[in-house]
């Protein structure tokens, strides 16, 4: 009898053991996946904090676009005049209705070219607006490129009118400085 309330009493306890451990492997596996959640979450919260810095980069970029262009616009005025030429008649943006008339006088008449190196050559005040000019606007798009991360808009910018007048006041100015 007396080994049957040993037998008895460690049976009870060995019950409890093995309830205390299963008890414990669940609440090691709650945590488990607690503990997975969180890593998740926190990932999750890098990434939008990742992304909500990207747009208020380019909501700031945005904002001083307006600056941006008025300061390329009165860069190309003096070229403009030079090589006598007229802004697009459109409801675009001044700078956009300027370049966009420059780069029309350049497809259809290719002498804009030479024009814009004689300017270039004479007048010292359009070689030092196109200097600006080209400064500037490649300042923007580098800008663009390091703050943007998929590089949309830099994209954009680059194969657009502003991508295509700088590889054409490059040309100009080229031309200019070989004809000395």
């Amino acid at each position: 009898m007396e080994n049957g309330i040993i037998f008895g009493i460690l049976g009870i306890i060995v019950i409890m053991i093995g309830t205390v451990a299963i008890y414990m492997y669940r609440i090691n596996s709650r945590i488990l996946n607690i503990n997975k959640t969180l890593e998740f979450q926190y990932n999750l919260l890098v990434k939008m904090q990742s992304i909500l810095k990207n747009k208020s980069a380019t909501n700031a970029i945005a904002e001083n676009a307006e600056m941006i262009y008025q300061d390329l616009l009165q860069n190309l005025i003096p070229i403009m005049a030079a090589i006598d030429i007229m802004p697009r008649n459109t409801p675009e943006h001044p700078l956009w209705r300027a370049l966009g008339a420059i780069m029309d006088e350049y497809a259809k008449n290719p002498f804009a070219l030479e024009k814009l190196r004689r300017a270039i050559k004479l007048d010292s005040e359009v070689a030092r607006s196109i200097e600006n000019y080209m400064r500037r606007a490649d300042n923007f798009l580098h800008h663009l490129t390091t703050t943007e991360p998929d590089g949309l808009l830099s994209n954009t910018f680059t194969d657009g009118l502003l991508g295509q007048s700088l590889t054409f006041f490059a040309q100009a100015k080229q031309l200019a400085a070989q004809t000395n």
